[in-house]
């Protein structure tokens, strides 16, 4: 496995990550415990050394999970884990990143995780009643403490990003980032690079869809969240159909599956891009690991990007409510 580094940190990571949300929540049912340590393990054996979650996730079922299945590779993984967002009573989530809060955060993240410092602690989404200042001020004392090693924010705006980074610098942003979702390109990109950030970008296979296994007649269980996104009614995978069949063009010249065009793509963009596309079969892992090996030569690019221009993506990728909590 290829690795990279994250911006101008210290810290190196395999080039491909694997996101571990999707075990537990969102996508459907989670999955059988034994089997999701079994396939974050076999990860660990294909090279795979950057693994995410969150204590949301779950809640706290996530964190377990990847600390249980962690527990044998200690010193030779990275764990990216997240704070600031909480359930009510009601199962309501709320931004919470007061310090004091980020404290209690801390000390759970690290028990369930089984670790004594978290690799890369992300603020999980911004909170506008909490300065940015205090956020990053509390995780820099969290990292002279030697429970923290690295800051990160997710879903962060350009502005929040410079404020925070003055405090303590900032190693990497998570954001979405994919051939269907390509916002980061305008303000972010050129922000990350001036600032020697590096950027993990999460859904980088658009929630499944870039793989070419979902169409318009397409059914979800209940339970999975892609039920209530814009982006997934059915009228709006038929129309985004174009992007997949622009993957699928190249995939096959290249002797490559659309899912490793789209994340080769992201690969080739820069080299502190290290996306994070999360699933819940062995198959599925073993083919995004592939697609570190999958070059894109600047004609293989150039045609992509000519294509691409043409098509406009139908549907938001968030309901409008939770679109709100992203990017300041």
């Amino acid at each position: 496995m290829k690795r990279r580094k994250l911006g101008k940190s210290s810290l190196e990571v395999s080039a491909v990550g694997l996101g571990c949300m999707g075990m537990s929540i969102a996508y459907g049912q989670p999955g059988d415990k034994q089997e999701m340590i079994a396939l974050i393990r076999k990860a660990v054996e294909h090279g795979v050394t950057f693994f995410d979650t969150a204590e949301i996730y779950g809640p706290y079922t996530n964190e377990e999970l990847v600390g249980e299945a962690l527990a044998p590779f200690r010193g030779k993984v990275v764990i990216a884990t997240k704070f600031g967002i909480k359930m009510d009573a009601s199962g309501q989530q709320l931004q919470d990143s007061r310090p004091e809060q980020i404290k209690l955060s801390v000390e759970g993240s690290l028990k369930r995780l089984r670790v004594d410092a978290i690799d890369l602690y992300y603020q999980h989404r911004v909170d506008t009643n909490v300065p940015i200042e205090d956020v990053a001020g509390t995780v820099k004392d969290l990292i002279l403490e030697g429970k923290v090693k690295h800051f990160g924010l997710s879903e962060a705006g350009v502005k929040t990003i410079r404020r925070a980074h003055a405090v303590q610098p900032v190693t990497a942003i998570q954001s979405e980032y994919s051939l269907w979702w390509r916002r980061p390109e305008e303000e972010l990109l050129p922000t990350l690079e001036e600032l020697g950030i590096g950027l993990i970008p999460f859904s980088p296979l658009g929630k499944g869809f870039l793989t070419g296994k979902i169409d318009d007649k397409t059914t979800f269980d209940k339970t999975d969240f892609r039920n209530i996104v814009p982006r997934f009614t059915p009228e709006a995978r038929k129309a985004n159909q174009t992007v997949v069949d622009l993957l699928r063009k190249v995939a096959e010249r290249k002797k490559a599956t659309a899912a490793q065009i789209a994340l080769a793509w992201l690969l080739a963009k820069k080299p502190w891009i290290v996306p994070i596309p999360g699933t819940k079969k062995l198959d599925r892992l073993e083919e995004n690991i592939g697609a570190v090996n999958v070059e894109l030569t600047t004609d293989d690019l150039c045609e992509i990007e000519s294509a691409a221009s043409k098509i406009t993506i139908q549907g938001e990728r968030y309901p409008e409510a939770l679109e709100k909590r992203t990017g300041i």
